[in-house]
């Protein structure tokens, strides 16, 4: 099911799943097809090898992006290449093209390709909302910014096998079958009160929604569809999944602004089967 190597993803994105993909391979159970309600930056589809996938996100610039470079293939890079030229990386550049991101105006490939430079260019692969909706994450201010045209080539070339959706995880959950397996990466449940980063989207990832992701999962398992869920190794992370198959490893952390907050936190993972 694992292929050779580690391979790289498209996209900057706080909480990659790239460093820990050995351990989220050995847990993840055999199928027929991987259903990833949270596909983010797709690095456990990148570093799999099922026959069939469904990639779903709640993120509409997310799966436009993916959608468009499945369509599109070469038009979409080189869209994109044009955007990642040296007089693009500078602040100033980088506001005007975040302004013309947000005003929705431009046509859908050169959305979704403004959408691939704004990640690499802001700041720390965040990818964040303002209360309207606008993409508001700051310049990054990096030196020379990476062009991940292999990273798509091999893209195209994979989700041929992929079924891409925008929609709820709920949903995600109800267009599962057997033969699937499940691999969630929700918004993490924040290590204490002034840690959280689950407010990827315009709205958190609420209790609520965290315990009613263990519930379809628990839900899931008894129809005989096994989910591995990843979350951070908390006293509610424990609670909510207390039945299923729990997993501890530990994950430098590199989402903090300040560099002595980058440390090494416990990560979860629980399988449910």
């Amino acid at each position: 099911m694992s292929v050779a190597r580690r391979h790289r993803t498209i996209l900057k994105w706080a909480g990659n799943k790239t460093r820990i993909i050995d351990a989220i391979l050995q847990q993840l159970p055999p199928g027929q097809r991987l259903v990833e309600p949270f596909v983010g930056s797709a690095a456990v589809f990148g570093n799999t090898d099922y026959r069939r996938y469904l990639l779903s996100d709640s993120n509409a610039d997310l799966i436009g992006l993916y959608s468009l470079l499945k369509k599109q293939g070469e038009a979409f890079i080189e869209t994109a290449r044009a955007l990642f030229a040296d007089d693009t990386n500078n602040k100033t550049r980088y506001y005007a093209l975040r302004d013309e991101f947000n005003a929705r105006q431009s046509d859908p490939l050169r959305h979704a390709a403004l959408f691939l430079y704004l990640n690499r260019h802001g700041y720390n692969g965040l990818c964040r909302y303002n209360g309207s909706g606008g993409f508001n994450v700051p310049f990054g201010s990096r030196p020379r910014v990476y062009f991940p045209e292999a990273e798509m080539r091999r893209f195209i070339q994979q989700v041929k096998r992929a079924t891409l959706r925008r929609q709820d995880f709920a949903d995600c959950f109800k267009n599962s079958r057997a033969g699937d397996v499940i691999y969630c990466d929700p918004p993490y449940i924040p290590l204490s009160a002034t840690a959280s980063f689950t407010a990827y989207q315009q709205d958190d990832f609420s209790l609520a929604q965290q315990t009613q992701l263990a519930e379809l999962a628990r839900a899931s398992a008894a129809r005989g569809i096994p989910v591995l869920i990843s979350n951070h190794d908390t006293p509610l992370a424990r609670e909510l999944y207390h039945d299923a198959e729990l997993h501890t490893l530990q994950v430098q952390r590199n989402i903090s602004c300040k560099g002595n907050g980058r440390g090494k936190a416990d990560e979860l993972l629980a399988l449910f089967i």
